[in-house]
């Protein structure tokens, strides 16, 4: 239906947000990944990563900071017993990479953990995703959504120098978050002192 939408992020709580394009204001229901990843965002323009949930008796649309995080809820979604709502609560409570972590290692308590879901729905999660979850490349380092030239040209030269994607995204992300105003070297420079 809709892969994306691009525009004005002109309303935003933890959770839902409106965004502005093309003269139509989508509201489009978020986890607070996606929140915590578009909130400094405020009246600029945005891209949500969307997925259409259309029932008898409703029409909503989810949208997501990036991609790996609309690949889970697909996942999570595909199981038995397992809504859009609960979905949203489990992609709100853990980030993506501990929700994979947690399927693939049998960590039932961690799934647990999360409001709403027991004991048969932590395991029904385990037993149906693990194989699926095993075979998609989620790139769960790449979950904030946090789209920049500088953390794009930091992390084409930090892969230069030989290291793995994976393995800088997290480090790089956190450090354009917490320094917006940051140069491309200063990236680097931390970047490497960090890894």
């Amino acid at each position: 239906m809709f892969e994306y939408i691009n525009g004005i992020l002109s309303e935003l709580n933890p959770a839902y947000a409106v965004i502005e394009a093309g003269g139509v204001g989508y509201k489009l229901e978020i986890t607070l990944q996606t929140y915590t990843s578009v909130q400094r965002n405020l009246n600029s323009v945005v891209k949500l990563y969307t997925e259409p949930i259309i029932k008898e008796d409703s029409h909503q649309l989810y949208g997501f900071a990036a991609k790996p995080e609309r690949e889970l809820f697909r996942a999570l979604i595909s199981v038995s017993g397992v809504g859009a709502n609960t979905a949203r609560m489990i992609l709100s409570s853990l980030s993506p990479g501990e929700i994979q972590n947690a399927i693939l290692n049998d960590d039932v308590s961690l799934l647990k953990s999360v409001k709403g879901i027991g004991l048969k729905t932590a395991q029904r999660l385990v037993l149906e995703l693990k194989d699926k979850l095993s075979k998609l490349d989620l790139q769960v380092g790449d979950i904030s959504g946090v789209r920049s030239p500088i953390k794009d040209d930091a992390l084409f030269a930090l892969e230069s120098l030989g290291f793995v994607r994976k393995a800088i995204l997290k480090t790089v992300d956190k450090i354009v978050l917490q320094n917006p105003d940051i140069s491309v070297e200063d990236v680097i420079k931390r970047a490497l002192k960090e890894l």
